[in-house]
């Protein structure tokens, strides 16, 4: 039996089900990009907001490309268990935020509808790093663009609500990009300027772009963890998510409209997220894609092995506190050593799975924000980083095929820089001036050296 609206009565009493009238709640947030942790994070917060209080507030996903997240959810009218788990045990929950899920490609007058709508006051995105459209130098790529982005969709909606003489959106972006509000908001008027100008000042005076924060780990759902959330619940759920008892969301105070009430369920809304962005940026994420590199080359496939790896462990530490932490300049009372320990509390959590594998992909879309401006912040003070280097031959490794096939949208144009520099001329090849990782890091001969070495002693 699948979970959906009609069995819900059919849950055990001890599993929480929304506690509000959904049929009665309007639809005021589209989402792109619903993927499992908009499902842990954004969407349980609305939940939470939802059934503390009025407002309409529910969620319409949208898929730009693929329909299996459609398909998962639309048999089961939105409606996915969120489970918790640690070491303690699993707790698990119903959530009811998502109203439906569509594919836009599919459903484009329906996606345009519903942005274009007056009761929709806010487009929000996990895209993830790729789905920005960037070239490598950081700009709008218009040909990405082009192709069945949020961008385009975004485009026609802006016009409706020109001619409409309706109010702008919220843009949230909860992904994870340095100034992410600031670079969405760059990048859609970069796409207006090219394919709208007629929007550009609509957009610039009625739509806002705050910049947020988002922190939860949140492993792929496996058929494992499926068919032991059905013995849990009593009910088929492929739309089912896992994740960790820790959740963040920093959110910029910069709305162009109403919102939901997160901060009265455990947002921060504030007017500087930066602090605490770069903080999670380089260290939480950093310490992440150093143990997906490191931990495959060492033959683990947990984040949970690989911390525990007596030879990782200590190289994890001293890129979070001595490398990364160290670049930082904290907010007003953000410890950023405690916060240190708790990643790594965070990390050894046996109970998630988190794979290395899912981590290693995009690398070349994560590595600049996470690994390359900590390198040129110490850089700068002429200092080197020798576990974040260490990272980095693990990853060029990585991008050669070490690990198997590369999944990375970059991975053709990287396999064809290693075939023509090979070891002794891949850090220059990949990270100087003008080259496709460039970046505010220029590797000096030294760091150049110490990357060579480690990768032959692989």
């Amino acid at each position: 039996m699948r979970l959906s609206a009609a069995q819900l009565e059919a849950l055990p009493a001890n599993i929480a089900r929304p506690g509000y009238d959904r049929d009665a709640r309007g639809i005021g947030i589209v989402h792109f990009g619903i993927g499992a942790f908009h499902r842990a994070h954004m969407a349980a917060y609305t939940d939470n907001a939802m059934a503390a209080g009025a407002g309409d507030w529910r969620i319409l996903g949208v898929s730009l490309r693929s329909p299996a997240v459609r398909d998962q959810m639309r048999l089961q009218d939105g409606f996915y268990t969120l489970v918790e788990r640690s070491a303690g045990g699993s707790k698990a929950r119903i959530i009811g935020a998502v109203t439906d899920v569509l594919v836009a490609s599919e459903e484009r007058e329906r996606l345009n509808a519903a942005l274009a709508a007056p009761t929709t006051h806010i487009a929000s995105f996990t895209i993830t790093e790729k789905g920005y459209c960037r070239a490598p130098d950081g700009s709008l790529d218009l040909a990405l663009a082009d192709d069945h982005s949020a961008f385009s969709y975004l485009a026609e909606a802006f016009a409706r609500r020109k001619a409409a003489a309706l109010p702008g959106l919220t843009l949230l972006s909860c992904d994870n990009l340095a100034g992410n509000g600031a670079q969405l908001k760059r990048l859609i008027g970069d796409y207006l300027a090219a394919r709208a100008p007629a929007l550009v000042d609509w957009f610039e005076g009625q739509c806002t772009c705050p910049s947020t924060m988002v922190d939860r780990i949140v492993p792929a759902t496996t058929d494992a963890d499926r068919a032991d959330i059905e013995s849990l619940i009593g009910l088929r759920d492929e739309a089912a998510v896992v994740t960790e008892p820790f959740s963040q969301w920093v959110i910029e105070d910069d709305f162009a409209g109403p919102r939901p009430a997160w901060e009265q369920h455990g947002a921060q809304i504030t007017s500087d997220v930066h602090a605490y962005e770069t903080a999670k940026l380089r260290m939480l994420n950093g310490a992440h894609s150093a143990l997906a590199y490191l931990g495959l080359k060492r033959g683990h496939h947990y984040v949970h092995q690989a911390i525990a790896d007596p030879a990782l462990a200590p190289l994890i530490g001293q890129l979070m506190r001595e490398e990364a932490a160290a670049s930082l300049t904290p907010a007003p009372g953000q410890d950023l050593n405690a916060y240190a320990d708790a990643l790594i509390e965070r990390f050894n959590n046996p109970a998630l799975n988190h794979r290395l594998a899912q981590i290693a992909m995009d690398g070349s879309q994560k590595i600049p924000q996470r690994w390359l401006e900590t390198l040129a912040f110490h850089q700068a003070h002429g200092r080197q980083c020798p576990a974040i280097l260490s990272s980095l031959a693990a990853w060029l490794g990585h991008i050669r095929g070490d690990n198997g096939a590369v999944d990375d949208p970059l991975a053709r144009a990287l396999k064809a820089v290693w075939d023509q520099a090979g070891t002794d001329g891949i850090v220059p090849a990949l990270f100087g001036p003008a080259t496709l990782m460039a970046s505010g890091w220029h590797p000096s001969d030294a760091e150049a050296a110490f990357i060579r070495a480690a990768i032959c002693a692989n």
